[in-house]
């Protein structure tokens, strides 16, 4: 019975999907098709995710949808969003470090990080800043489709000064219209007590369904929501992050080990390259790698060439892998599954496959590269893609490692218009940046990865620090319920007292109007 009506909610779904594109088109676009951009027109009609976000942000109510649709796409075009590009921002913005992406919140959602001392109120760069949050919240809305954000507004060293209404409400509107569900929290960390009436003003601007995401947290308290490995030391964390410009902060994705065992590492000799020629952008890093030794690269293209030939070998390789089921359909290759990998504890879920597709008409050379390179073997993990072809990659967790939610896997692939003339080291060497794709897959813990709290039996040791995280977390939420009962029986018993009061003062007033009337009756 659930099935079906899961099934029914689906189609009702689709149908609210397909009716709001239609009344989108008919009466937003066609009489003042000046008022978007046609890029954004045409992703809508193409896009399920995009306006099942509309819809879901909005509690799939069309009418209300079809609004916030029609703000957010005029913003878009207002701030050209579809060309804003790192060169469009105002160099001294990004050095100042008031805004960046960095790190994962326990959920694995990434964090958005606000430095609210680096931000003077200044209207002559209100529109820059607007210009600077957008271009992030659009960079990563491109390189993670679907996944929410989890902001911090670090309040530390901040006052009155550092509080500009009109940006902090424009941030709030990113959320609340341009970029629908993309919000997963909005933590505010070690607020003074002078600001504590602006934030009141804050949380009227939220609305109903995003008043839940906001967070209050002391230093004590921020780590219910963010493991000390991804917070700075000031707030009690581990993380010795500094931001600094060039390049962008970003995930520090590096060439996994390969089950043959590590050859010479690309990452190694890219690090020593960049002691000798300075410190580059870290986009460039993803995508230009200096030329390692003839032996690993002979090596590899060795490795693949038998693989290709002996059939058995791959598949004994997929064997009791399970099948992806979605697929990202990009211009080089279609990437199978389209946007996690999803790990357990069992050992049919210790291995995942990416399924790599050819639709150029040339060889497209790839790589895939992790933010945990300790944690998995990829086999292969760098090869080329014959025209009209597919590779299957293994992903495999490695000796007693866990996924996390926080690991990432970066699939990178370029064209070869020479097919056979170049070295792979070489050729990502020398391809422009320009001409690279980039997909990027998160990871999905499966529950039967973390440890059951119901085995009274397991040692703490035993538990793993995953286990103690969610006992924490659940401590957390059980005391600040606790303390919130405690909040409304305190206002209960002042109730009952003031009402006990009333009673006892209406008593009084009663048997003093008797006793007027008992002396009045009296004769004299």
């Amino acid at each position: 019975m659930a099935e079906v009506n899961q099934h029914e909610s689906e189609q009702d779904v689709e149908k609210k999907i397909e009716e709001t594109r239609q009344r989108f088109k008919n009466e937003f676009v066609q009489d003042s098709s000046d008022k978007y951009d046609s890029r954004d027109v045409d992703r809508l009609q193409k896009d399920d995710a995009l306006v099942e976000g509309y819809l879901a942000w909005r509690q799939y109510v069309v009418d209300d949808t079809l609004k916030m649709m029609d703000e957010s796409f005029q913003w878009r075009k207002e701030f050209g969003l579809n060309d804003l590009t790192e060169n469009s921002i105002p160099k001294w913005m990004f050095e100042t470090g008031a805004v960046y992406l960095h790190g994962y919140d326990k959920e694995g959602n990434k964090l958005f990080w606000f430095k609210v001392k680096q931000h003077i109120k200044d209207a002559k760069t209100i529109l820059d800043k607007k210009k600077y949050v957008a271009f992030w919240l659009e960079r990563y809305a491109k390189r993670e489709p679907g996944m929410p954000l989890t902001v911090v507004f670090d309040m530390a060293d901040s006052g009155l000064s550092n509080v500009d209404m009109d940006f902090v409400r424009y941030i709030i509107n990113c959320f609340k219209v341009y970029y629908p569900k993309f919000l997963s929290k909005m933590i505010i960390v070690d607020m003074p007590w002078i600001m504590t009436a602006a934030w009141k003003i804050v949380k009227t601007w939220l609305g109903p369904e995003a008043i839940s995401k906001l967070k209050f947290a002391s230093k004590s308290e921020i780590q219910t929501f963010i493991g000390p490995e991804h917070l700075p030391p000031h707030m009690g964390g581990t993380d010795l992050f500094k931001y600094s410009y060039p390049p962008l902060p970003d995930d520090d994705f590096q060439t996994p080990i390969c089950d043959n065992g590590p050859i010479v590492s690309e990452d190694e000799t890219e690090s020593k390259d960049g002691e000798l020629e300075g410190k580059d952008t870290l986009e460039s890093s993803y995508n230009s790698e200096v030329a390692v030794k003839p032996k690993k690269v002979n090596f590899l293209e060795e490795s693949l060439r038998a693989e290709d030939n002996d059939k058995g070998d791959a598949a004994n390789r997929t064997k009791g892998v399970r099948k992806p089921l979605t697929t990202f359909k990009g211009p080089l290759l279609h990437v199978s599954p389209a946007e996690e990998l999803s790990f357990g504890s069992k050992d049919t879920e210790k291995k995942c496959l990416i399924i790599l597709s050819n639709v150029t008409k040339n060889q497209v050379a790839f790589k895939v590269r992790t933010t945990a390179p300790e944690k998995y073997r990829v086999k292969p993990s760098s090869s080329c893609c014959e025209p009209g072809a597919s590779v299957d990659i293994v992903v495999s967790l490695h000796g007693g490692y866990q996924a996390s939610l926080q690991d990432r896997f970066l699939v990178m692939a370029a064209e070869m218009d020479n097919a056979g003339s170049q070295e792979l080291a070489q050729f990502w060497k020398e391809v422009p940046k320009t001409k690279i794709m980039e997909h990027r897959l998160r990871c999905h813990v499966l529950e039967s990865i973390k440890p059951a709290l119901s085995l009274l039996g397991d040692s703490p040791v035993e538990a793993g620090a995953d286990g103690h995280q969610d006992l924490n977390t659940a401590l957390m939420r059980v005391m600040a319920c606790n303390a919130r009962l405690e909040q409304k029986l305190d206002a209960c018993l002042w109730f009952q007292k003031v009402l006990v009061g009333l009673v006892l003062v209406l008593m009084a007033l009663s048997l003093h109007c008797l006793y007027l009337l008992g002396t009045a009756q009296r004769p004299s």
